[in-house]
């Protein structure tokens, strides 16, 4: 019968001989009803409560050998009659009815409600405690127990007790650490061993030194970010002699699995995601103030451990042999301590080497930029209105990515330079408080302080977005917000709503800490860029001869930064052209070079626009 026929058929049926709901027979999630005789267009009731039973949805199929129809339907095999046609009766509540060849009309089998409830049993044995590592990696970043370098994974088991009040010891007995849960240890390594494969220089590094061992005796203390890179830069600096002990610079940003493996391998690691303020200076001062242990190097980022030892234990520095500093906020600080005549030790400044501003905070920003937004709040991005505060290098890359995605984005500078390249690259340079009332996402990459203030996070339009990817966290004034008249809403992990009393609201991220290391995760290559340039300035001044640095600040030789270059070139399988004698001797440079000379630096600038006063 052809499809024609049957609709002809179907439009002499009479409404009026319609049984309504109340006349029809009880439907059996398990058993078919029978109308005159005839089947439904549904499968084997004996079949019912198997994956193999048609779906109560299906389009019906035409008579066996009369047109393709029927070999388009993905279980007409399984159809006994393809004899009924599906209407929908406005006066049943949207119930579906079948007409029968004969003309007349029965309820179809309601199995909808029935299915979903099997789909959601299949769905719920899934997220069990191993099969939610898996699965987290899928769902809203709304759950606490999502397993990625932004949101450590959690076992359900874990209770809200402090890692301060627990007593825990890894498989050798050792207990010198403080994390959240050793038993996370073999999750962490397997992160770890991921960033090995996007690490090369340092993979490189380790092998080539690790017989010279050029920082045995070398005792180094740090305050990072500990993620799976920061594992790999640690377990490479213990491979060339050094002992560590370890806190984070972020209480949003460290790993917990990642901690887990480090103290299993035998480290002396003092964090936890979501640590509180008083947790963070206890985790500095146990990884400082040891009992026949005191370190002689320093690596740091923002500043924060270098501040605790100048501050509590200023006679540490008689046997520090210098300091490596990574962030704009830290080298700002040494700055200021070296103006003034009390810094006490050789710094070297790796946040403005070549290595660090080109690669780590240009192209690392580019990308987790995007990632850390989506993650918190799901936003789309095109023809969206983004003010990002601060165009060095890290607005460059937020910049160049909001624009790729179709935002609309102005940029605010305070250096006439960076402000120039910004207008160059198409951007249009405004003052915050010209766009303050109209944007839809407010970006902070200065590094300096009360950028965002009250007055504007008062005029932001309801729901604006509000985040910072500068290293520190006093850019926004998220102090001014704790008031009695604000309400407070957490929305999700690092997005709260804060709500004014006329219900307007915006969403702050991450607390105004960093977003991409508090909220998502960043590029593991371009981190290794970075970490083997911080662990060649530890070499450097821990093997330095006396005199050669004085207690100043140093960028790192020139000649160092082309050599980390130099280490990542082979992942790209990229080949270097080499100067003649005489293209070396007309530009007077040596053929191996360095290339550039030492007072070089892409981003001079920033000092000096960090000291400026807004």
């Amino acid at each position: 019968m052809s499809v024609q026929v049957v609709a002809a058929k179907m439009a002499e049926v009479e409404l009026k001989d319609v049984p309504t709901g109340k006349d029809l027979p009880a439907v059996s999630p398990v058993e078919t009803p029978a109308s005159e005789g005839k089947s439904l267009a549904r499968g084997d009731p004996q079949k019912a409560g198997s994956s193999d039973a048609a779906s109560p949805t299906a389009e019906p199929s035409a008579k066996a050998g009369e047109g393709s129809l029927a070999s388009l339907a993905p279980n007409h095999a399984k159809m006994p009659q393809a004899s009924a046609m599906k209407r929908t009766d406005p006066q049943q509540n949207g119930g579906e009815a079948f007409v029968n060849r004969d003309g007349t009309v029965a309820e179809a089998p309601r199995m909808k409600k029935i299915q979903f409830a099997d789909q959601k049993q299949e769905f719920n044995k899934r997220p069990s405690k191993i099969g939610r590592r898996s699965l987290s990696r899928s769902i809203s970043q709304s759950s606490t127990d999502s397993y990625s370098s932004a949101a450590s994974y959690t076992d359900s088991s874990d209770d809200e007790t402090s890692p301060r009040d627990k007593q825990q010891k890894n498989s050798k007995g050792n207990g010198d650490f403080c994390i959240k849960n050793i038993k996370q240890a073999d999750f962490g390594r397997r992160e770890i061993e991921i960033a090995e494969q996007e690490m090369p220089a340092l993979m490189a590094l380790r092998k080539r030194a690790q017989g010279e061992k050029p920082l045995a005796g070398a005792k180094v203390v740090g305050c990072t970010h500990i993620t799976a890179q920061t594992a790999v830069l640690m377990e490479t600096l213990s491979a060339l002699g050094a002992q560590c002990r370890w806190a984070a610079c972020n209480i949003y940003s460290t790993q917990n699995e990642v901690a887990a493996a480090l103290a299993e391998g035998g480290f002396s690691v003092f964090a936890w995601k979501g640590e509180s303020e008083d947790d963070f200076w206890w985790c500095i001062d146990r990884c400082v103030n040891v009992e026949g242990w005191q370190p002689n190097m320093i690596l740091d980022d923002g500043g924060d451990l270098t501040h605790w030892i100048y501050k509590k234990y200023p006679n540490m520095f008689k046997k520090i042999k210098g300091i490596v500093e990574e962030s704009v906020t830290g080298v700002h600080r040494l700055y200021q301590l070296s103006k003034a005549g009390k810094l006490c030790v050789p710094a070297m400044n790796v946040n403005d080497s070549v290595t660090k501003q080109k690669f780590d905070n240009l192209y690392c920003c580019r990308e987790s930029i995007l990632d850390g937004l989506k993650r918190t709040t799901d936003v789309m991005f095109g023809g969206k209105q983004v003010v990002v505060c601060g165009y060095g290098e890290v607005g460059k890359g937020c910049c160049a990515a909001l624009k790729a995605m179709g935002s609309i984005v102005y940029v605010t500078e305070i250096d006439p330079i960076c402000a120039l390249q910004a207008c160059m690259d198409g951007f249009r340079l405004v003052k915050l408080n010209e766009v303050i009332r109209q944007v839809d996402i407010v970006i902070t990459c200065t590094g300096n302080k009360n950028v965002v203030v009250r007055e504007y996070l008062d005029r932001m339009k309801n729901g604006c977005i509000v985040c910072n990817m500068g290293h520190s966290n006093t850019e926004i004034d998220v102090a001014s917000l704790r008031t009695p008249e604000l309400t407070w809403e957490r929305v999700r992990s690092q997005v709260d709503h804060v709500i004014w009393p006329d219900g307007k609201r915006i969403v702050l991220l991450a607390e105004g800490r960093l977003l991409n290391l508090s909220c998502s995760t960043v590029p593991t290559f371009v981190l290794s860029i970075t970490a083997t340039t911080q662990a060649l300035a530890l070499i450097e001044l821990y093997n330095a001869p006396e005199g050669r640095y004085k207690q100043d600040v140093y960028l790192l030789p020139k000649k160092m930064d082309e050599y980390v270059a130099s280490l990542h070139l082979p992942t790209f399988d990229a080949h270097l052209t080499e100067l003649s004698d005489e293209q070396a001797k007309y530009l007077g440079l040596n053929k191996n070079g360095p290339f550039k000379p030492n007072y070089y630096s892409p981003c001079v600038q920033l000092r000096w626009s960090v000291r400026d006063p807004r």
